[in-house]
This record gives structure tokens, C-alpha cells and sequence, in this order.
């Protein structure tokens, strides 16, 4: 991909005929939204109230879609990084949590990183935030833990037909696939030992925990958007090997946007890949880097890693530890993003000097104590988290 600079999304106007035709690539020709999204370079909100309004003149649309005689609702553009959920913070109407969720807004669009660990705290949050979820391209679902997919029910509940991208798994809960032909066959057994009776099906496709959602799978690298990608890599760790984790790459004029969920297979390995992909630097890299429980010398080489590669600022929270805050503060200084829950995290100029920075970033006592009140198994809210977490 290029360096060249890009131009900032514009928001743009067409004709009936041209919204006409992408309705009936969806309604009509089978397409999926983000493949029409994609393939149109439009947002996957906009071709999606296309179709709902053109769905409700005919009659099938759902109770309270618009119909193409409404005003559609007027989004504002932004660039910034909502922290949702997160266990550490300095906003009293927001809750603190074990688990990550994040509304990533940039180029015109509006996409939920992760929903967090229990579903009532993540909606509490997400009002006290007035964010509304209605209103959103699409959803990233980095991993299987927990503490990230624990609000995908509320989110559910408010928006059902929303995109939701996770990664591809064997037997995933979101869902999966194997080709029929993955397991041994004896054709001298009768029928009724073989599995579909000697006959299996050319894929064989698994049920998910939420079999009303739009879970788009991904199995590798892959772009989703114009100038936005997901990372996939696998984890090596011990106790979540093999473990599918996908990361939120974005392509702006200045810089790259990524943002990690856990980071289990290595910060490092996320940020490489990412470069490699889009051969920029890093402007901005926030969310969980899986140091909580390291050693302060493995630590240390990992911040010398970011701060000496191609990492310009950072906007660390979730599983990337108290003491990696203070070594990631010491070492980027005002380049490094205060990015507890509630927090509004500006994405232009990133890499300058900022109002949430440096010796202001530094957490409090008490945040220092509630952070490491919620770390422990015994406070975790859900039993989904504490599995999650006794596997780290």
C-alpha cells in the first residue's frame, strides 16, 4: 500500500438510482451489505438504512425502520477513541470493570471494539457515554475471552443487525466451518455407523452462542473497509495457544490507528505485522497489551521495543498492567495517552502533545487499588472472565 497521503473522508450524496442499485445487489442479487459496503467503497451504515427503508415500503421492513419518505438521522463527524469498559478510570458515572470495549470513530465511521465482560455494566456505560449503538458501521470482536464479548447480548438487544467481524475458529463460539472431507472415512462400515450416513455435506457449518447475530468470520488478514484492515494473528503463549486474535488496523493521512484487544500473540508481532501491511508508522497504538503479570525485565524490553520502533503514542489500558503504565509513561512521556474508562482519546495529532498526558496520565491511589481489586479471580463478575483469566 502506498504512503501516499489521503484525503479525509467527505460526506458524500447520491442519486436514487445509484442507492437503487446497491438495494438491489442486497435484496435482490444475495449480496452481503459489507461486501456491497466494500465493493461500492461505501460505509456499511449507510447501504444498511438504504435497504432497511427500501425493505419497509415493501412491507417487510422491522417496526420503526424509516421508510424513504423520512429524514435519515445525521451522524457527527469525529476523530477519537471512546474508552467504554475498562477497570481503571476518573469518570464517576462510569463504571469500572475487568474487560475492554471501545467506540472507535475516524474517517466518517463508527466501529464498537470488543463490548466488554457483563452485559449490565457495559450498558450502563455506554449511556452514561451517550454513545449509541444503533449507529455503527460495523463491530470487531478481537477474541473468544470473556472479559471482551461478555456485552455482546445488550448490544444485541439495541442493534441485531449489526456486523459483527470475530475471528474464524475450528469451533469457535461465533461460529464456524470444516469442509466435509476434514475427517477419515472407512467406506466399509454400513450407513448407519458413518457419520450422514457415508454422505457428509461439502462444508460442514457450527452453531455460535449468539445465533441471531451477523458474525462475519475471518480467518486472515484481511480489509474491510477502505484504509481499514483487521490483523489476524495467532497466539504462541502458553495457555492460550492457538488462540485467534483479531486487531483494528487504520490507515490515516499521518499515521496508522491500531487498536489491540489482549494482545496475546505479542504487542511486538501485532505491531510488525501491521507495519508490514501498511508500510507506516504507528501514530497512535491503544488498548491491551497482555504484560499485567510480566516481569519487569520483560517489560522493559518490550516498551524499548515500541518506543525505539515505530510506535509514536500510545494509549495503553485492560491487561496492559500498573506497572507497564508507569515504564510506557516514563518512556514516551506527553506522547503517552491517559485511556482509563470514560475516556475520550482525540486521534489528531496523536503523536503531539495532548491535554491527557505524561504526569497527568499517572493513575491515582485509589485507581491503583480498584485496577488491582478487579484483577483478582475472586471480584470478577462473571464466570466466563474468571476461566478467562486463570488460562493468562
Amino acid at each position: 500500500m502506498a504512503e501516499g497521503k489521503k484525503q479525509k473522508r467527505q460526506r458524500r450524496s447520491f442519486t436514487d438510482e445509484f442507492k437503487a442499485g446497491a438495494i438491489r445487489l442486497v435484496l435482490d442479487e444475495g449480496k452481503t451489505i459489507p461486501q456491497v459496503a466494500r465493493d461500492l467503497d461505501l460505509t456499511e451504515s449507510s447501504v444498511r438504512n438504504w435497504v432497511e427503508r427500501a425493505r419497509a415500503d415493501r412491507g417487510k421492513g422491522k417496526p420503526g425502520v424509516l421508510t424513504t419518505g423520512s429524514p435519515a438521522p445525521r451522524r457527527e463527524a469525529r476523530d477519537q477513541i471512546t474508552i467504554l469498559y475498562d477497570a481503571f478510570g476518573r469518570d464517576p458515572a462510569m463504571k469500572k470493570d475487568w474487560g475492554f470495549a471501545a467506540l472507535v470513530e475516524v474517517g466518517g465511521r463508527r466501529i464498537l471494539f470488543d463490548t466488554g465482560d457483563d452485559p449490565a455494566t457495559f450498558a450502563a456505560n455506554v449511556k452514561a457515554a451517550r454513545v449509541d449503538l444503533r449507529d455503527l458501521d460495523f463491530v470487531v470482536m478481537s477474541h473468544r475471552h470473556g472479559d471482551h464479548m461478555g456485552g455482546l447480548t445488550h448490544l444485541l438487544s439495541v442493534n441485531p443487525g449489526v456486523t459483527i467481524y470475530a475471528p474464524k475458529e475450528g469451533f469457535g463460539v461465533y461460529g464456524g466451518s470444516l469442509p466435509g472431507s476434514f475427517y477419515r472415512k472407512d467406506p466399509s462400515l454400513p450407513a448407519d455407523m458413518r457419520y450422514y450416513d457415508g454422505q457428509p455435506p461439502e462444508v460442514m457449518r457450527f452453531g455460535s452462542a449468539w445465533p441471531q447475530a451477523r458474525f462475519e468470520l475471518v480467518d486472515k488478514t484481511t480489509q474491510v473497509a477502505s484504509g481499514i484492515w483487521l490483523v489476524a494473528l495467532v497466539s504462541d503463549t502458553p495457555g492460550t495457544k492457538e488462540l485467534k486474535e483479531l486487531s483494528l488496523a487504520i490507515d490515516t493521512p499521518d499515521g496508522i490507528v491500531l487498536v489491540v484487544g489482549c494482545s496475546h500473540p505479542g504487542i511486538e508481532a501485532i505491531v510488525s505485522a501491521t507495519t508490514e501491511l501498511i508500510p507506516k508508522r504507528v501514530k497512535l497504538l491503544a488498548g491491551g497489551m497482555h504484560l499485567v503479570v510480566a516481569q519487569d525485565d520483560v517489560i522493559a524490553r518490550v516498551v524499548s521495543s515500541l518506543r525505539g520502533g515505530k510506535v509514536d503514542a500510545v494509549a495503553p489500558g485492560h491487561c496492559t498492567g500498573e506497572p507497564t503504565f508507569a515504564a510506557l509513561r516514563n518512556a514516551f512521556g506527553d506522547r503517552y495517552l491517559y485511556a482509563g474508562v470514560g475516556t475520550v482519546v482525540p486521534l489528531a495529532g496523536a503523536g503531539r502533545a495532548s491535554a491527557v498526558r505524561g504526569a497527568d496520565a499517572a493513575l491515582s491511589a485509589a485507581e491503583r487499588g480498584t485496577y488491582g481489586r478487579l484483577m483478582r479471580d475472586d471480584h470478577h463478575p462473571s464466570e466466563a472472565t474468571r476461566t478467562a483469566l486463570a488460562r493468562r
